[in-house]
């Protein structure tokens, strides 16, 4: 079977469901990254990208006000190299917008060249906005040598805000 190009798989980005967290767990552990609190953290909300009736790639946004913490992109090794996380990317931090999130921050021990390339730069945790801080993520689940990364999604041709 030939695989699916990216704008196949791009338009089945969806919010995933209670019942995909299985498959969201399995893959973000299978890519060391962090579980053990996916049930337990409030405002975290994942999108996920299915192929052959399977999630193979997923990203998680636990929002704090006007804050947000990006979590946990993970792309099936089979499915890497086809811009799906670019598209991830993409279509969280267009949902972010829309609710009100105007800071995204995120720690990685990996993808530092990956999100530099996305308009993320980093940032030294002292000056993350201070709820982001108590975390989960900040406090146990990523170590003191993750770099912390941060992006602006308020728009910069304007001042003012039309929300």
């Amino acid at each position: 079977m030939k695989p699916m190009c990216s704008a196949a798989l791009k338009a089945r980005i969806r919010r995933t469901q209670a019942a995909d967290l299985a498959a969201v767990q399995q893959l973000l552990a299978a890519a060391g990254l962090p579980t053990e609190d996916l049930t337990s953290a409030p405002g975290l909300h994942f999108w996920s990208v299915e192929a052959d009736s399977r999630v193979v790639a997923a990203i998680g946004l636990e929002r704090f006000g006007m804050g947000g913490l990006l979590r946990s992109l993970a792309v099936d090794p089979a499915h890497q190299r086809r811009g799906l996380g670019f598209d991830l990317v993409a279509h969280l931090e267009s949902d972010a917008r829309t609710v009100g999130v105007d800071q995204l921050v995120l720690l990685t021990q990996t993808a530092e060249p990956f999100f530099r390339r996305l308009g993320y730069s980093v940032i030294d945790r002292l000056f993350v906005p201070d709820e982001l801080k108590h975390s989960e993520e900040f406090r146990s689940l990523c170590p003191a040598s993750a770099v912390c990364m941060t992006k602006s999604l308020v728009s910069r041709r304007s001042g003012v805000s039309h929300g």
